[in-house]
């Protein structure tokens, strides 16, 4: 796991690739693997800075406090993630094919960055009162992209969902609770995975068709 995982998160295979400098960029990658491994409040900003291979110092340089690492973190995470299920989203098909496609395309990002997913989907209320608003406005447009396939899907007779609101709230959960127990090691791929829970998705809306 760790820095061979972040492949993704930035440019073409490099990680983190909006993160610059790029010593910040490795202090970023050892946090996500310390607060990954040990939890945010059991890191010490000591042990970032040896896992990036720099001292203590160096760190202040580049983030004024851990909680401001954990928040550029958050930021990043929440936004890539959100880009690749608005993507979906808003693709072309039905209700029923868009819906299946965001599921299979979030749950993928969850599987295959799971390492960041779980620092950045579980360690919200470290995050100072500001910081913490502005990471849940970025869930607040998460959650309005799920709802809003699923309230256009009722409009149209594809699905049957009595609860919009609650019916959401279920399939975010799902979706990010992949970065809880994911594992390479794993008899199942992200791909998968992915595809799994889209269909159990499609039967929780009561689809009318498989997309």
């Amino acid at each position: 796991m760790g820095a061979a995982e972040q492949g993704g998160e930035g440019g073409e295979g490099e990680p983190w690739g909006e993160v610059s400098p790029d010593a910040a960029r490795r202090l970023l990658v050892a946090a996500v693997d310390a607060f990954a491994e040990r939890g945010y409040h059991a890191t010490t900003t000591r042990d970032i800075a040896s896992r990036a291979g720099m001292s203590p110092a160096a760190l202040y340089i580049h983030y004024r406090t851990k909680e401001e690492l954990l928040h550029r973190i958050s930021g990043v995470g929440h936004e890539k993630a959100l880009s690749v299920l608005s993507a979906a989203a808003d693709g072309e098909g039905t209700a029923g094919t868009r819906l299946a496609e965001a599921v299979r395309s979030f749950v993928r990002w969850h599987a295959a960055h799971h390492t960041t997913a779980r620092v950045v989907q579980y360690e919200l209320d470290a995050l100072g009162p500001e910081h913490r608003a502005e990471i849940m406005a970025l869930r607040r447009r998460t959650d309005a992209v799920v709802r809003g396939v699923i309230e256009e899907g009722v409009r149209s007779g594809e699905f049957d969902v009595a609860d919009a609101a609650g019916t959401t709230l279920a399939v975010l959960s799902l979706c990010i609770d992949v970065a809880r127990w994911f594992n390479v090691a794993g008899r199942r791929t992200p791909d998968e995975v992915g595809e799994l829970y889209a269909g159990l998705v499609l039967r929780m809306v009561g689809a009318t068709a498989a997309p």
